[in-house]
């Protein structure tokens, strides 16, 4: 009797061209997961010499450091009241004249309290950022508090900051303060309007300088 056809062969070549497909998608997905995303770029950043942030937005930070990722540099910050009366704070960042450089990182610190905001810049001097700017009153996150921008130089990774925060009140006090800070190499960067741990608002003056620089150094 004649042997019987085997019907194992076309079904072993299915299941191996069914393995071999199923491979090449794995390594498709694999090599497509190795390939990084390319980096957000709004529309309006492309040629733009300048961007404008709301300064009273709770995502400052996060604008702010996108902006430094597709080129462009903190320059000022306004802030005060609007013709319709409305508290409202602009901030103007710039194309960085050279391309090519790695951007810069920003921090926003928002304090309503003095020592806390005494202990955010403490803090972040230590990791090299220094101080751009001031706000303060009404703003969006979360009442009238003391927002300062600070900016760390990416070329320059060394870099620490000294701050000190002087109150206002007494006047006298403060004067001596300044006096014998400056004489240690501090500058005066801004004045801010805090509380104290009694709940009394007052004015502070932040002064920092370069880690290990004294005057004249």
């Amino acid at each position: 009797m004649p042997a019987r056809p085997s019907s194992r062969g076309p079904v072993t070549t299915r299941t191996a061209i069914v393995f071999v497909l199923f491979a090449c998608v794995l390594a498709t997905l694999a090599a497509a997961a190795e390939v990084p995303a390319p980096p957000r770029v709004a529309p309006e950043a492309v040629g733009e010499p300048f961007r404008l942030l709301n300064a009273l937005e709770p995502t400052l930070e996060r604008d702010l450091n996108e902006a430094a990722a597709q080129g462009y540099v903190f320059t000022a910050m306004m802030d005060g009241k609007t013709i319709d009366g409305s508290n409202e704070a602009v901030v103007v960042m710039s194309r960085r004249p050279a391309a090519g450089e790695r951007p810069a990182r920003y921090k926003v610190l928002a304090a309503e309290e003095t020592s806390t905001l005494r202990r955010q810049l403490e803090a972040m001097g230590a990791f090299g950022f220094r101080y751009r700017a001031r706000s303060f009153a009404g703003t969006s996150f979360g009442g009238p508090e003391a927002v300062v921008i600070l900016e760390r130089d990416a070329a320059d990774r060394d870099a620490q900051y000294d701050y000190r925060l002087v109150a206002a009140a007494p006047a006298s006090n403060m004067q001596s303060a300044l006096s014998e800070l400056t004489s240690k190499g501090f500058e005066v960067k801004g004045l801010v309007v805090s509380k104290t741990a009694l709940g009394t608002n007052e004015v502070v003056t932040i002064l920092s300088r370069r880690h290990g620089r004294a005057a004249g150094g």
